[in-house]
C-alpha cells in the first residue's frame, strides 16, 4: 500500500515525535508499504523518509519546485516525482495513495488534512484518514472539530472522515 504521511518540516519539536515518527518509518517498511510525503529534508519529514530507507522500505517524494530551488530536497528517496507547487503535491499524494497519516505538523499539514477530508466530503475518495494524536498533539484540533461539529457546520460527523489514534498499533488496525 502507498501511504501518504503529512507533517512536519521543522527540527526544533518535542523529541517524542522523532521517535514514534522513526518507529512508523520502520514499520511502513516492514510491512511492505511505501511512504508517500513531500520530500522536505528537515523535521518529521526526513525522520519518516529515513527510517523506512533505512529499513529497506520504498520512499515517494512529491517535491514543488519551490523546495528544490531552497536545497531542501530529501536524500533518501527512491521515487522523486517533482511538481509546481503545494496544490500540484497535494493533488499528486491524494491521487497516488491508498491511506493518509497524519503527524504533528503545523499550517501546512492541517491544510493537508483538510484538504484530503474536503475531498472526501464531497465523494473524492473514500481512503482512510489516520491522525496520529502523539502525546495529545492533536487534542485542541479534535476539541475544534467537536465544536464545529455541535454547531452545526459540517453536514457529518467529522469521525465519520478521521480516525484519531494514539498508538501504532491502531494504525496497523485501520490500514489492514
Amino acid at each position: 500500500m502507498k501511504i501518504c504521511i503529512f507533517c512536519s518540516a521543522n527540527e526544533h519539536i518535542a523529541a517524542g515525535f522523532f521517535e514514534k515518527t522513526e518507529q512508523l518509518g520502520r514499520w511502513c517498511a516492514a510491512n511492505g508499504h511505501d511512504v508517500v510525503f513531500g520530500g522536505h529534508n528537515a523535521g518529521l519529514m526526513r525522520t519518516v523518509s529515513r527510517a523506512c530507507k533505512d529499513a529497506g522500505g520504498r520512499v515517494i517524494g512529491i517535491v514543488p519546485r519551490k523546495i528544490e530551488q531552497m536545497g531542501r530536497l530529501t536524500p533518501f528517496l527512491d521515487v522523486h516525482i517533482p511538481c509546481e507547487d503545494l496544490t500540484d503535491r497535494k493533488q499528486l499524494m491524494m491521487d497516488m495513495s491508498e491511506a493518509f497519516i497524519v503527524l504533528p505538523g503545523g499550517i501546512g499539514t492541517l491544510d493537508e488534512l483538510f484538504t484530503v477530508c474536503s475531498c472526501a466530503t464531497l465523494g473524492y475518495h473514500a481512503k482512510p484518514v489516520i491522525v496520529y494524536d502523539m502525546d495529545g498533539f492533536w487534542a485542541p484540533l479534535a476539541s475544534l472539530l467537536d465544536h464545529l461539529e455541535h454547531e452545526g457546520m459540517m453536514r457529518s460527523p467529522w469521525r465519520s472522515l478521521i480516525s484519531v489514534v494514539t498508538t501504532l498499533e491502531e494504525i496497523a488496525d485501520i490500514i489492514r
